[in-house]
């Protein structure tokens, strides 16, 4: 196994803080390297913690995570954040994956899912919790027109590039990708690689949204 994963805890609620940090130590390939009470506490330790993931809480007091993730996405893009939620903050987790997150976990997770998690943003993966994943990437895709972005038509895409977007659509990891469509980890790499060159996106889960708002994929 390689090094862990160093992770940052922005939570205003002290308990939770603790709680999650304590958790988090309990499981292998993830070290948590600090802690912060909002956004702006998060942005004055980052340089001398070097997180590679955050984990963001979204109500927080001076700055919110929203706000934070914004930050991350223009000063840190190397810091994968994911945002701390409950089933109720459905508008707060729209903001953010459009802010930058990652992903979105609830704060009920079971701590080695939640250590999956992590490892798999760090990763590259999006994270989205799998009961509202097609709900949430849905309602981005209606939220997130923007005028004079790529126009591309589904053409751009090869058969097997819109069959592994449809997949990530669906919340699917890599490995889930490879194992449903029968080819290597590395392969599917390439192909999302490809895919978010032909559709000028950096991000996977915004190049899902794109093809789902334009009627290319239909979630169940």
């Amino acid at each position: 196994m390689g090094n862990p994963v160093r992770v940052m805890i922005v939570e205003d609620q002290a308990l939770m803080r603790q709680g999650l940090h304590t958790l988090l130590d309990l499981e292998e390939g993830v070290e948590v390297v600090g802690e912060a009470a909002n956004g702006v506490e998060a942005l004055e330790r980052i340089p001398e913690l070097r997180p590679e993931v955050a984990l963001v809480d979204v109500r927080m007091p001076g700055m919110d995570g929203i706000t934070l993730i914004e930050r991350l996405a223009s000063e840190y893009p190397q810091i994968a954040p994911i945002i701390l939620t409950t089933f109720d903050d459905d508008e707060y987790v729209f903001h953010g994956l459009r802010a930058g997150a990652r992903g979105y976990i609830l704060k009920d997770t079971p701590s080695e899912e939640l250590a999956a998690a992590i490892q798999k943003v760090h990763q590259g993966e999006a994270v989205l919790d799998g009961p509202i994943t097609a709900k949430v990437i849905t309602e981005l895709g209606r939220l997130s027109r923007a005028p004079g972005g790529p126009q591309p038509h589904p053409e751009a895409l090869s058969e097997r590039e819109m069959d592994v977007l449809r997949l990530v659509a669906s919340g699917a990891s890599n490995r889930e990708i490879a194992r449903q469509l029968y080819i290597t980890e590395g392969t599917v790499k390439n192909h999302i690689s490809n895919v978010l060159k032909k559709l000028g996106f950096r991000d996977r889960t915004q190049a899902a949204l794109y093809a789902v708002e334009r009627g290319w994929i239909y979630l169940p």
